[in-house]
């Protein structure tokens, strides 16, 4: 474990050293928790968006499954036209109206 100085600037913000923002690829606009240990300590832990994580979750499932994005997308084109024919378009005429 190694240690840094870092100096808080005037609206509360510090530099990580870029040493280690390259070594953990921390990133512009990255987000972060900042947990109060109670002892005048701080633990700062990546936030991973639920929606990035469950987003690559998917991705590497269609990877796995060898499902394109066009694929994905024409199949989600096919399953909607599905459903609205099983509930929207039954007893209507061709010019929608019974």
């Amino acid at each position: 474990m190694s240690a840094n100085t870092i100096q808080v600037r005037k609206k509360g913000n510090f530099t990580i050293p870029m040493d280690l923002r390259n070594k953990y690829g921390v990133d512009d606009g990255d987000i972060y928790t900042l947990i109060d240990m109670g002892d005048g300590s701080f633990l700062i832990t990546p936030r991973i968006s639920q929606v990035n994580r469950l987003g690559d979750r998917v991705a590497g499932i269609l990877e796995e499954e060898g499902v394109s994005l066009d694929d994905l997308l024409n199949t989600l084109d096919d399953e909607r036209e599905r459903y609205y024919q099983e509930h929207y378009a039954a007893g209507t005429s061709q010019h929608g109206k019974e």
